[in-house]
């Protein structure tokens, strides 16, 4: 792309005080050719707080209609305009749109900055008491039960702490199934209406979690989950390992795979892994079979 081509600018905003604002976002603001926002409404409302004045074309970009408005956003990026991307709270492109328009200009070797601004993910998890030198975002769950389970299932042995986002309505179910998935006594931390009037931040167990949202939560919510404890051979026990090898076949693995990667994680033989599975599958046979042989009483 030429000397002439526009900068994308990606700008975190405020997801609760508006003081927060990074000093640069009213200077973009100002700046901006095009303004691209998640919600206008929002933007205007921003803009009126900062008191500040867009000069520029303002424009909606949300999940509706990303993908078509996309290509005109890019054209306008090549003609060498500069393209602020702005989204509700937080960063564009983290659980939010920008991906898209991101891919694009790179693939169009686009110049694409950002104006650093307040994160949920990072406010979280500094406040979570948690460890936080290693973690991974998961963004939103599945809203249906069978495909949030199995999400879970996938990282039931991830050590690094994990962070969710979650709509209020639907915390009493994920807290519930992560402590079936996760057991109830996993540390976690309920962080509701960051930044804002009412925030608070609920730490405990996952059962303990999951009880206290069944009364109902409201505002924005992100969830913090401590990591898999960093267990050694001589803590597994067999039940543990044919648990973490059901875990990974449930979500996909083959038997085999899943045996070997239990193993690898325990730092056991995979032959010792093998074994309890099978023990625990000649077990379970032996149960139905005693059963079957006593018939029903009367």
């Amino acid at each position: 792309m030429g000397a002439s081509a526009g900068t994308l600018v990606l700008a975190g905003t405020p997801i609760g005080e508006v003081m927060d604002a990074p000093p640069r976002l009213a200077a973009e603001l100002e700046a901006a050719d095009v303004v691209a926002a998640e919600d206008t409404r929002r933007l205007r409302r921003l803009t009126q707080a900062l008191g500040v004045q867009t000069r520029g074309r303002v424009v909606s970009y949300f999940e509706g209609n990303e993908s078509a408005r996309t290509p005109e956003l890019v054209e306008a990026l090549e003609g060498g305009a500069r393209v602020l991307l702005v989204t509700d709270a937080g960063m564009p492109s983290v659980s939010d749109p920008g991906y898209r328009l991101v891919a694009a200009a790179v693939e169009k070797d686009i110049k694409v900055t950002a104006v650093p601004g307040p994160s949920a993910v990072l406010t979280a998890l500094a406040l979570s008491g948690l460890p936080v030198d290693r973690f991974c975002f998961e963004g939103f769950l599945p809203r249906k039960a069978g495909e949030r389970i199995g999400r879970l299932r996938e990282v039931a042995d991830e050590r690094r702490t994990l962070v969710y986002f979650e709509a209020p309505h639907r915390l009493d179910d994920t807290l519930t199934a992560m402590a079936e998935v996760f057991g109830g006594e996993r540390r976690a931390a309920v962080c509701r209406e960051l930044t804002k009037t009412y925030e608070e931040v609920k730490r405990g167990g996952l059962g303990e979690l999951a009880a206290w949202a069944a009364e109902g939560v409201r505002g924005e919510i992100t969830v913090v989950v401590a990591g898999a404890p960093e267990t050694g051979p001589a803590e597994l026990d067999a039940d543990e390992l044919v648990r973490r090898v059901r875990v990974r076949e449930e979500a996909g693995e083959r038997r085999k795979e899943a045996i070997a990667a239990v193993a690898a994680d325990a730092g056991l033989p995979k032959r010792e892994v093998f074994d309890a599975v099978v023990a625990a599958k000649n077990a379970a046979k032996a149960v139905t079979k005693n059963a079957a042989k006593d018939g029903p009483r009367r």
